[in-house]
């Protein structure tokens, strides 16, 4: 019988190999997912704009104006606090009309895409971003 012996283990070569594919695979996938989680909040705060239109038009129809209403005070608005901040434009409401804002903050400020959401009274839809709305509220 031969004497043999055995290599256990990883050559210094192979090591490096390893690390380099997985650094290249991390190089694509992170700006994807980042992108990923940008969008999913900014569809969340979109939704919540709707919701709260929704409720703005209940206060109308108990009110038969927007002249005094706050922003509504929901469960999205706390889930998105430290990403968007909601609150009406400078001037609004008044009796017929309002615009609520969805402005991004803190790590959602990348999201220059579509910048800050509105929603109006009349259900108008707006961006302040170089994207579509189309793109934006999707």
């Amino acid at each position: 019988m031969k004497n043999q012996t055995f290599q256990l283990g990883f050559t210094l070569m192979e090591l490096m190999i390893t690390v380099a594919i997985v650094g290249i695979l991390a190089a694509v996938a992170l700006p994807s997912y980042q992108t990923h989680v940008l969008r999913t909040h900014r569809v969340t705060a979109a939704s919540c704009l709707a919701e709260m239109a929704q409720q703005m038009e209940r206060y109308y129809t108990s009110n038969l104006s927007y002249t005094g209403a706050a922003v509504p005070a929901l469960a999205c608005v706390t889930d998105e606090a430290g990403r968007y901040s909601f609150a009406f434009a400078t001037g609004e409401p008044t009796a017929t009309t309002y615009i609520i804002n969805a402005a991004p903050a803190g790590a959602q400020a990348q999201d220059t895409r579509c910048g800050t959401l509105s929603f109006t009274q009349a259900g108008v839809k707006g961006v302040t971003g170089t994207d579509t709305v189309a793109n934006c509220w999707r």
